[in-house]
């Protein structure tokens, strides 16, 4: 898969703000990805590294204009649009990060993908609290205090959600490391996502 060709059809139909999310998204996926691969957590079976972050970086692709409505359900029709396609396990992937869609998670990917989608929101939301307005300054303390004691911090943050990262049969992450893989890998991509 071109990952330039589908970063360009996801900046090219999103908001800004979505964008620079899908960004993180993939970033986060990365991350997750090579902390459970080097802990022997990556079984036969699972997606390939490549699709759990390509899944990051389109799942909110027809999250705008008349599409928004039928969110996720539409990724494969708006992908078509700019001569896109992908497989029966990636838009599955991308389904599972949205729970109103039924599908319950059945791999690590998935299980990922649901964990860290709104987690985003928060460790940009801490960011922007900061004069700099910079994640280079975000600590995981801070990340970790906001998600736990502060419930209407980034309210949208679907605790919920992800906190099953610590679930032994999803991804059995502590929760204080899955936020710490998260910010991390947002960090490396500061730049890209005007943080």
């Amino acid at each position: 898969m071109d990952r330039q060709k589908y970063y360009a059809a996801v900046k090219a139909n999103l908001e800004p703000n979505i964008f620079y999310h899908s960004l993180a998204l993939e970033a986060c996926m990365g991350g997750i990805f090579d902390y459970l691969e080097s802990q022997g957590q990556i079984k036969a079976g699972e997606p390939s590294r490549e699709e759990w972050t390509m899944a990051g970086l389109i799942h909110d692709i027809d999250y705008a204009g008349d599409t928004k409505k039928d969110h996720p359900g539409k990724t494969r029709e708006v992908l078509a649009k700019y001569n896109l396609e992908i497989s029966d396990s990636l838009d599955r992937l991308i389904k599972a990060h949205a729970s109103h869609t039924g599908i319950v998670p059945q791999n690590k990917a998935q299980w990922s993908i649901r964990c860290a989608d709104s987690l985003t929101g928060l460790i940009t939301a801490v960011a922007l609290i900061y004069p700099s307005k910079k994640l280079a300054e975000v600590k995981l303390s801070s990340v970790l205090k906001r998600f736990l004691k502060e419930p209407r911090f980034a309210a949208g943050t679907r605790r919920d959600e992800v906190i099953l990262c610590q679930d032994a049969d999803k991804l059995n992450i502590p929760l204080e490391k899955f936020i710490e893989i998260c910010l991390v890998s947002m960090q490396g991509i500061s730049n890209e996502i005007n943080l």
